[in-house]
């Protein structure tokens, strides 16, 4: 389960702060133009861009993020530490 993202929780705190039927209407209004806008958005880039083009680059960068984490770790304060070997879950 997903517990959310910083809009999200943002909203449940302003609900509870302010009106909720007014950051009910606003949340609801805002999140129709956010992604109204990304829908225009992809639609101009697919009539530029083959889906095929979009399929290869973003197969390139999973890749390179693989590979980034093979080397690097993310510690549990944020730092990157050098990878130590497989199985070292230390």
């Amino acid at each position: 389960a997903e517990w959310g993202d910083r809009s999200q929780i943002a909203t449940i705190a302003l609900a509870a702060a302010k009106n909720p039927v007014g950051v009910t209407i606003g949340g609801v209004l805002g999140h129709s133009l956010c992604t109204g806008m990304a829908v225009l958005g992809g639609r101009m880039v697919a009539a530029r861009i083959s889906e095929k083009t979009v399929s290869q680059v973003g197969g390139v960068i999973f890749l390179i993020f693989g590979i980034h984490s093979i080397f690097f770790e993310s510690g549990e304060t944020g730092e990157e530490l050098p990878y130590s070997g497989v199985g070292d879950n230390n």
